[in-house]
């Protein structure tokens, strides 16, 4: 399916990360769509294709994991089929379980100790919900149907989606006012909301 699809079939389905025998078992609350070569925010704007990039081309259900401002990681999802790099970038996920885990790698203590402030923040971020998930870049290029890192559906649908402009592409031009973010309404652990 392409981009704006996954985007909006991966909210409210499990995101769960298995490794050092744990198991965290999160929720998908907020996505956005990056359209490939077509989309100026896209890293395969044009078709440019690199090592890092390389993810993108495969077919869909793929990971992409890059490096932001040199030190956070990204969760993207390739879309579509292979050699159209459309992907969905994973926002934010609200913890199911784990909470000690996730805080942990967030904040080097457990959940009880956090403030109201950084548990507001455990998840509420792509790079945010990274660090508390363990994901890196090791992970890119690996199959989410196949990996340590995978999506589970969620019996549970009552939910709403928001829709609104995606964060931080500026530099995009008129492709920054596409209305491709999505995200759970009345969900606090969107990390931004409807403006």
């Amino acid at each position: 399916m392409d981009g704006i699809t996954l985007a909006k079939s991966l909210l409210n389905k499990f995101l769960i990360r298995e490794y050092e025998n744990k198991k965290i078992i999160t929720k998908i609350v907020e996505t956005e769509a990056y359209m490939g070569a077509k989309d100026k925010a896209a890293h395969a704007y044009k078709n440019k294709k690199s090592t890092r990039t390389a993810p993108l081309y495969l077919s869909g259900g793929h990971i992409y994991v890059y490096l932001i401002y040199g030190m956070y990681n990204c969760l993207n999802l390739s879309a579509n089929k292979e050699n159209i790099p459309e992907c969905v970038l994973i926002r934010a996920v609200e913890p199911i379980n784990s909470w000690d885990e996730i805080s942990y790698n967030r904040f080097s203590k457990p959940y009880n100790e956090l403030n109201n402030y950084q548990k507001k923040n455990l998840t509420n971020g792509p790079g945010k919900l990274c660090k508390g998930l363990n994901i890196d870049r090791g992970l890119s290029g690996k199959s989410i149907f196949r990996s340590e890192l995978y999506i589970e559906d969620n019996p549970d649908n009552d939910f709403e989606i928001a829709v609104d402009k995606r964060i931080n592409i500026d530099y995009a031009q008129e492709d920054k006012d596409k209305l491709w973010r999505f995200y759970i309404k009345n969900n606090k652990y969107v990390s931004v909301i409807k403006r």
